[in-house]
């Protein structure tokens, strides 16, 4: 199996890593099934976040009694030290460990820095100083916020959306973190559903012996196929540049990553997924989004107020009401 050394951390693990986030989605007797398999089939590193529901809970049932054989980061989206000091309480509670290797701020709105005001970076420090936490990292979708987290020197690990859908400024933080000795963690590596073939994204993210990619992982197949790379590690070959171009020509410009940052929605919409309909339809079966309960879901972009909200929220500075109303008018072509 490929390794990745994540920066200064120094922590080693493997190039096919687990996202722990779809866990929440299974019982826990899936869960704990589908970690253990993960963990036996030669996958180390485990990510998860306090706003994963129960997710860290079933990390924790998982892997109980053998803590120092994996490595776990998990996220807290405090925005007060008090907050910080409550979530970091239940995260270890919940993983059953007295140490978490990661911990990260999650999305912030801004850089955590000594003196900010927040106390957030402070509590880091000490947590750190505990031997609660071992490692600091942050997480986020603001490029211009990662960056700034990167040369701030304070942060040991850099969780940001990487694809091969990417633009050349993504690939170049990448770098950045590389040269930083930064560790970087990619998300959205399959882009929100929107890459379909796990093997090509493998392939590509295979180019970065520095990046670990996390695969949001629900499924056995889909973990069955992941764990597949560690003997069998795809290669990008001619045919393969071949379709990351043709899929970069469909998908280039402004389309929803499904990051979910933009909701709730005030009337309700599921915009993670609606304002991306016409791709979704396109690029995986089309049948389970012309359901009754697709229908009605779409049905509800009629309500949207206009209020502008997703638009704020937006990492990605998208015009998510315009997106919405296009989707769904594309959507009824279909019906």
């Amino acid at each position: 199996m490929q390794k990745v050394v994540l920066g200064r951390t120094g922590l080693t693990v493997g190039k096919n890593s687990f996202g722990a986030l779809p866990v929440q989605r299974v019982s826990q007797t899936e869960a704990v099934r589908l970690l253990q398999k993960a963990y036996c089939g030669g996958m180390n590193y485990f990510d998860t976040a306090r706003w994963y529901s129960d997710s860290e809970e079933k990390l924790g049932a998982a892997f109980a009694g053998m803590r120092e054989k994996i490595v776990i980061s998990t996220k807290t989206g405090a925005r007060t030290s008090e907050e910080f000091w409550q979530d970091l309480s239940v995260s270890l509670k919940n993983l059953r460990t007295d140490y978490i290797d990661i911990y990260q701020f999650h999305n912030p709105s801004f850089c955590p820095k000594p003196g900010d005001g927040s106390g957030l970076y402070e509590a880091m420090l000490e947590a750190r100083a505990q031997g609660k936490i071992r490692f600091i990292g942050i997480t986020n979708h603001s490029l211009s916020l990662a960056d700034e987290a990167v040369q701030s020197g304070l942060y040991d690990t850099l969780q940001f959306p990487l694809s091969y859908l990417s633009s050349e400024d993504d690939v170049a933080l990448a770098e950045q973190c590389r040269r930083a000795d930064v560790g970087f963690i990619a998300m959205k590596a399959l882009s929100g559903g929107l890459i379909t073939n796990a093997a090509l994204a493998y392939a590509y993210l295979a180019q970065f012996p520095h990046v670990v990619p996390i695969w949001g992982v629900q499924k056995e197949s889909e973990l069955d196929e992941f764990l597949s790379f560690n003997e069998n590690p795809p290669v990008l070959d001619a045919q393969a540049l071949h379709q990351i171009e043709a899929d970069r020509k469909q998908l280039s410009g402004s389309f929803c990553r499904g990051c979910g940052y933009c909701m709730p929605c005030p009337v309700g919409i599921k915009i993670n997924n609606c304002a991306r309909m016409s791709l979704l339809l396109r690029r995986s079966p089309q049948a389970q989004w012309l359901t009754d309960e697709w229908q009605a879901n779409m049905r509800q972009i009629e309500s949207c107020l206009n209020c502008g909200q997703c638009l704020k929220k937006c990492p990605y500075g998208l015009d998510t009401p315009a997106l919405l109303q296009a989707n769904y008018a594309d959507y009824k072509t279909f019906l």
